[in-house]
């Protein structure tokens, strides 16, 4: 599944958030109802793992379960409605010109690094622990850590229905935006994985910008 669709110019007076996510590091931020998000992958494969939650009740939260089965595709593209687990619409993909981006592999983790690669691996920064520390800024801990979404990261289902990480197919610049249908809150991990080549064995920064309805 690979929809392209890209956007109208949008007005650069009117974007509200601008940053530049730094490789390996978390960020997040509030989006409200009728705002843009953007998400750019600067320099191209590099997996963004991403999470969602309400800004006004925390235990609402981004479903890939719900998400997954209401589209009935396994991969998030121009279209899909990001659900919660209150079965509400958090977020709609507006554009995408990448295409085909996971929500099933989850994030990386010390201790899946030690059991995929070996336990000298167990203490590099995961993407699980930049959660961790980002959730904590809006009075979050691990407990609410749920599956979440990997943009730009190539994860097709093989023949026997396993899932493979494999070389990224993102180019430098492309992005993903999504419409808020609600206030929420976006927390993002840049992820720092350097044993697969979700991010080409090199991770580097990403892009994230916020446009006023």
């Amino acid at each position: 599944m690979n929809n392209r669709k890209d956007p109208d110019n949008r007005e650069p007076n009117a974007v509200s958030h601008d940053f530049i996510v730094p490789a390996g590091q978390p960020w997040s931020h509030i989006v409200r109802k009728g705002q843009v998000l953007r998400i750019v992958d600067s320099e191209g494969c590099q997996a963004v793992d991403t999470l969602f939650y309400s800004a006004d009740n925390h235990q609402e939260r981004y479903s890939a379960q719900d998400t997954l089965r209401e589209q009935g595709s396994p991969y998030i593209t121009v279209g899909t409605k990001l659900h919660s687990n209150e079965g509400n619409v958090m977020l709609t993909m507006i554009a995408d010109t990448s295409g085909g981006h996971d929500t099933s592999a989850g994030a990386c983790s010390a201790e899946a690094n030690t059991v995929r690669f070996g336990h000298e691996t167990k203490f590099m920064h995961s993407c699980r622990d930049n959660f961790v520390i980002e959730l904590s800024r809006h009075g979050m801990s691990k407990r609410d850590l749920v599956s979440n979404i990997n943009f730009f990261m190539n994860v097709p289902v093989e023949p026997d229905g396993t899932l493979a990480i494999v070389d990224g197919v993102s180019k430098p610049g492309d992005y993903v935006e999504m419409r808020a249908e609600m206030d929420v809150i976006c927390v993002i991990s840049n992820c720092p994985q350097i044993n697969n080549p979700c991010n080409d064995f090199n991770p580097t920064p990403i892009r994230t910008l916020i446009w006023n309805g």
